[in-house]
């Protein structure tokens, strides 16, 4: 059994220990040591790095019983005394978020009575998953409670104690763990079993912000960052604020109402281009229909790629030409990949759906439509073979 150094210090970042096992695995190496300061991944917190024995520490994994696994990139040999050093950047981030999470958990549980269900620790954020919706109200009035007990910086207290002993203590959540149990405790706000790491008071965790929330399986997701991760999110919002205020000539507490300012202008520019493209098309498909081939049969096959115009003005185009009796098109954009929309006049027998799906299937993509009406995008190839292949349909 490893001695887990980690329980009773978290601050432990150098330590020696004698290797009791070296197992090879694929090109790696799973040490296990008499004592580690190295935490393995487990209750929502994930692994440390970091080096021993010369060795890149790459994983660390809880086996139970068997002790702890150290992930490394090469080998060291049993009976041998070691060094480990914790990667104590990633270490004291994980320890801000974790008590972090356990203050945030237990200001919810006192203002709003939203128990936590699960956590997760991530590389950019950390989230809680309550119980129950919440509102933005309740968020805010947790999120005060939480920073000031961080403020006020109380002792975190770490002890031990056995499962039956466990069941007398107010503990936040009940755990289904037996045996001795490890509690962190900040007196008379929070009492919770974790086997985690953890500051030594609660204003080491600095600050935790809720960065976001949602609606998640008839709770609230609550995204969060604590510490270093809450500074570098406030020069990240600060510097987009100020770019973004920048670019729009306005102060950042205006910037809200400027971007619906340009959302509408962009509706109404959007409506007033889509009807510009509409008459345009009328235009086009007037000297495009002039331009046709006449087939012996009297239809009148118009195949072009057209440069300068997305599938809204292909669509219109399109659309314009199927009025003239007698005509079948496939119309082409000049981009790459390419789409081609097909339409034909009613008084013709064309389907433009099969002409659509050919000419997918023999230059890649995908499309679909109506026998009157279809398209297909993604085709690739040059141009030339494709209106080849689009006459040569149409033709038949």
């Amino acid at each position: 059994m490893t001695e887990r150094l980690y329980f009773t210090n978290s601050y432990v970042k150098d330590f020696e220990s004698s290797v009791t096992a070296c197992v090879p695995t694929a090109d790696r190496f799973e040490i296990a040591l008499a004592a580690t300061a190295f935490y393995p991944t487990g209750g929502g917190q994930p692994h440390d790095l970091g080096v021993l024995g010369g060795r890149s520490v790459l994983d660390v994994i809880d086996r139970g019983d068997a002790g702890i696994a150290h992930v490394v990139d090469g080998p060291l040999g049993p009976g041998t005394m070691v060094k480990g050093a914790i990667d104590w950047t990633r270490r004291f981030d994980h320890m801000q978020q974790h008590s972090g999470q356990h203050i945030l958990s237990a200001a919810f549980e006192s203002t709003a009575r939203a128990r936590t269900e699960s956590f997760h620790l991530g590389t950019k954020v950390c989230t809680i998953d309550l119980h129950r919706e919440v509102s933005p109200s309740e968020i805010a009035a947790a999120e005060d409670e939480a920073n000031r007990v961080v403020w006020e910086d109380h002792e975190v207290r770490l002890r031990f104690t056995s499962a039956e002993e466990a069941t007398t203590l107010p503990l936040r959540k009940e755990t289904p763990r037996g045996g001795a149990l490890r509690l962190i405790e900040v007196p008379g706000f929070d009492l919770s079993a974790c086997g985690g790491t953890h500051v030594a008071r609660t204003g080491a965790v600095g600050l935790i912000a809720v960065s976001g929330w949602e609606k998640f399986k008839g709770g609230t997701r609550i995204e969060f960052v604590c510490g270093s991760r809450a500074l570098r999110r406030i020069r990240e919002c600060r510097d987009v604020f100020a770019a973004t205020s920048r670019i729009l000539s306005v102060l950042p507490a205006d910037l809200a109402a400027a971007i619906e300012r340009l959302q509408g202008e962009n509706r109404t520019l959007g409506k007033q281009m889509r009807e510009q493209q509409a008459q345009l098309g009328v235009l086009k498909a007037a000297e495009l229909v002039a331009l046709g081939e006449r087939t012996a049969d009297g239809r009148i096959l118009v195949v072009e790629a057209l440069e300068g115009w997305d599938a809204t003005g292909l669509k219109a185009i399109a659309t314009a030409v199927a009025r003239t009796p007698g005509v079948c098109a496939a119309l082409f954009s000049t981009t790459s990949p390419s789409l081609v929309v097909v339409s034909r006049a009613p008084d013709t027998t064309l389907d433009a759906a099969a002409v659509a799906k050919a000419l997918s299937d023999q230059f890649g993509g995908k499309g679909g439509g109506k026998p009157e009406f279809a398209q297909a995008g993604g085709l690739t190839g040059a141009i030339g073979p494709m209106l080849g292949s689009a006459r040569d349909f149409l033709g038949r």
